[in-house]
């Protein structure tokens, strides 16, 4: 087997070169971060070419951007209205044809309420989202059919429908007339539709070039609303959440009119929480705890919960009612089948990549320029995302199918595989699989991102075309591996608030204006520690996380952070490492955190070992009540557990030319059985009074070590509590009064913690030299216990 699987450590890092700023640009930027000297917003600005005195302020401050008219777009714009109003005049009914991926259903959303100022809804307006397994994405016949039969005579389409010149000759055929709003790829000719509003028409520097779908959609509501101006009851501003959703979710670049649009629709969704204009977005935000002020809440919580929907259901119809409706007991219906819809995308998501990898490995990887694989049990609703991180993984355009579906037609014997595509290393996707087009049944897309349909028969002809055509025209491009590009080198002391609002002077961040990455070096990990989630009813969701605290010389406490994705087992051990990452804030926990991009081993190497290590570090203030600290003198105040948590504090230390005092007491034991009734005392309680808790408090209160408090809840659990761990709190409930048919786990726990009290008789009593000569020799994460 030769598998080339990249891993994190393969990786090329490039540092970005520091530029020198102009002393005025400085000055300037300085005056947007009040808290912090700016120079490191001024550096991200700069390379990023937002240099100019002039366009400036109207990227950092949205008031001061001017935006482009709605009528920018001509004649079609002009159409577009003047059809709009015909409509109105004759009480035609009107059909929003809209996708069902989170910028389609915003798209959606926007056109119903902002066109439900001027129509009545469900009367004279309706919509209709395809189905992401049976329909797929586009206009199609089938749907256009219903369409006209419930005597739909208009369609305005949203997000889609460029290229689908069948249907939209269909329509014709049927007395439809269409309007098209969308971005994606143009035809070669404009269809024959009454108008079609779509920035591809603009030179790539134009500001509204950019536009997502919502974004295109709203210009549409602009333009109504400045046509006729008394008709409207509510402003058109009040759409610009949804707008900030669909743009951010989308991934589009953010400059010209949709960095603004994104940055005035970010300012109205964060009064969601506080004053509720629409109920199911509010609920979406406390699900995923997430306050609607940062493009990271869209782009992590909104975003992905709306377009797993249509992944896990097919169907995403009821996201538009989600998303206008304020019924808020209807609201929360639908948000709460939106959160499981999401967990259960995230568990498939884990599932297929986990089969994905274990075909790759027995692949030969040195020979593939493109991946294409198959798979009759995949669902096809989470392939685009599996496909993207394979991807970014293996460096190479990755294609997932599924061959478990028949065709539409159930008259045909064709037997058609589906899936998606994700580019890597800025290669034209789009271009690429549509150099296959004559296997193909269907496809679509744009250059990162594409979705087909072929028949299961043409499979082998596809892989073996499409790696050829990449050969033809890119060589051995792929197998060069990904690089991460760092955008700032800071130390631990640095993160926290302050460089924190100063990053958040470039929000929103997105396509062309990448979250910066941070460099640290020299740095390494403590406190590290795995769980899985668990879903909304208890159930344990396949999809991990990390958590750690970072350090390095610069600091005397570690700072926070998370690792997505990933066990703790993967972190390096006890040695020092260089790390990207981005700087957070996690709500739910309200501390600012880092979120962990990539880890390899130091390039300025410092092992903990010292040469010379003065034997007196160490001082004894056991038990000792008059104890003077000084800068220079770390302190552990509290017994260790472990000998890997004395041995920690001591090389910490060694590292920073520190004495170490252990000021501990003496330890007053508990009778295990005793520990025991307090624990439960405190279960019954929280369950209770539905209180939460932190690890640490408990460990605290009964002077327990992780390991034996993990040990109690497992108990706990057998006595009927349910112990929930999300993200250091704890959340217990009482599920049923039962007693364990077993004594093994109670007893286990009971002996734990008389291991644990030994051990900490043992740490109070011995001689200072003996300690010393021991944490010198034994090896990192050696137990002797």
């Amino acid at each position: 087997m030769n598998n080339e699987q990249s891993t994190m450590n393969d990786t090329r890092w490039q540092i970005i070169t520091p530029s020198e700023i102009p002393s005025w640009f400085l000055e300037t930027v300085k005056r947007y971060a009040p808290h912090s000297d700016g120079k490191y917003a001024a550096q991200l600005l700069w390379h990023r070419g937002i240099q100019d005195p002039l366009q400036l302020p109207g990227f950092l401050d949205p008031d001061v951007y001017q935006p482009s008219s709605p009528f920018a777009f001509g004649q079609e714009m002009k159409w577009a209205i003047q059809r709009l109003q015909q409509a109105r005049e004759k009480g035609e009914k009107i059909t929003i044809w809209g996708d069902f991926d989170a910028d389609g259903i915003t798209a959606t959303s926007v056109l119903w309420d902002g066109l439900g100022e001027f129509f009545p809804q469900y009367l004279q307006l309706d919509y209709y989202i395809p189905n992401r397994f049976t329909e797929s994405h586009g206009l199609n016949c089938s749907g256009i059919d219903y369409l006209a039969n419930e005597g739909t005579s208009l369609i305005i389409s949203c997000d889609t429908g460029s290229t689908n010149l069948t249907e939209i000759d269909y329509a014709h055929q049927l007395g439809i007339d269409i309007i098209i709003t969308d971005h994606h790829t143009l035809p070669e000719d404009r269809p024959p539709v009454i108008a079609i509003i779509n920035p591809r028409y603009f030179a790539e520097s134009h500001p509204l070039y950019h536009l997502s779908g919502v974004a295109v959609a709203y210009k549409l509501i602009e333009a109504l609303y400045q046509s006729l101006p008394d008709i409207p009851q509510n402003p058109v501003e009040n759409l610009l959440d949804l707008v900030a959703i669909g743009l951010i979710a989308d991934l589009v670049q953010l400059s010209g009119d949709c960095r603004f649009l994104a940055q005035k629709g970010i300012q109205i969704l964060q009064q969601q929480l506080k004053n509720p204009s629409r109920p199911g977005v509010a609920r979406l935000l406390e699900l995923c705890q997430r306050n609607g002020d940062r493009p990271t809440d869209i782009s992590f919580g909104l975003g992905p919960r709306i377009n797993a929907v249509s992944r896990i259901h097919g169907d995403a119809k009821f996201c538009v009612e989600l998303l206008t409706s304020r019924d808020k007991k209807r609201c929360e219906k639908l948000a709460l089948e939106t959160e499981l819809a999401n967990t259960r995308r995230k568990s498939l998501q884990k599932d297929i990549m986990a089969q994905v990898q274990k075909k790759l490995s027995q692949l030969d990887l040195s020979t593939t320029s493109v991946i294409v694989l198959e798979d009759p049990q995949w669902q096809s609703g989470v392939l685009g995302l599996v496909a993207g991180q394979i991807a970014q993984e293996y460096s190479r355009p990755t294609i997932l199918l599924t061959t478990g579906n028949e065709d539409d037609n159930a008259n045909s014997t064709l037997k058609l595989a589906r899936g998606s595509a994700r580019s890597v290393n800025s290669i034209d996707l789009y271009q690429l699989v549509a150099s296959q087009s004559h296997l193909l049944h269907r496809f679509g897309g744009h250059p990162l991102a594409a979705g087909l349909s072929l028949a299961v028969e043409n499979i082998s002809l596809f892989r073996e075309g499409i790696n050829q055509q990449f050969r033809q025209q890119h060589g051995d491009l792929a197998l060069k591996g990904a690089g991460i590009e760092a955008d700032l080198i800071v130390t631990v002391a640095e993160l926290g608030k302050a460089l924190f609002w100063e990053l958040k002077l470039l929000e929103p961040y997105g396509m062309g204006n990448p979250i910066p990455k941070l460099l640290l070096q020299n740095c390494w990990f403590e406190n590290t520690w795995h769980n899985n989630p668990k879903d909304l009813r208890g159930k344990t969701i396949q999809y991990i996380k990390t958590t750690f605290s970072l350090w390095d010389d610069s600091v005397n406490e570690g700072f926070p952070g998370v690792w997505w994705g990933h066990y703790k087992d993967e972190l390096p051990q006890n040695t020092r490492c260089d790390v990207i990452v981005e700087l957070d804030f996690n709500v739910y926990q309200k501390q600012y955190e880092v979120r962990l991009i990539a880890v390899r081993p130091s390039h300025v190497y410092t092992d903990f070992q010292n040469n010379f290590i003065p034997s007196d570090i160490l001082l004894d203030w056991r038990n000792n009540t008059d104890i003077n600290p000084s800068e220079t003198i770390r302190i552990l105040k509290k017994c260790p557990n472990t000998w890997n948590e004395i041995q920690q504090e001591y090389r910490r230390a060694i590292a920073l030319s520190e004495k170490l005092a252990l000021a501990y007491p003496s330890p007053e034991p508990l009778p295990p059985v005793l520990i025991w009734e307090k624990l439960v005392g405190m279960a019954k309680y929280l369950s209770r009074t539905g209180e939460t808790v932190t690890i640490k408090q408990i460990q605290n209160q009964l002077n327990l070590s992780r390991y034996c408090l993990k040990l109690g809840f497992n108990v706990l659990s057998e006595f009927g509590f349910n112990c929930h761990l999300d993200q250091e709190m704890i959340h217990i409930n009482r599920m049923s009064n039962i007693s364990p048919q077993s004594n093994t786990k109670f007893n286990q726990f009971l002996e734990a913690i008389e291991e644990e009290q030994f051990i900490h008789q043992y740490f109070s009593r011995i001689p200072l030299p003996t300690l010393q000569t021991i944490l010198e020799q034994i090896p990192i994460n050696f137990e002797i216990f």
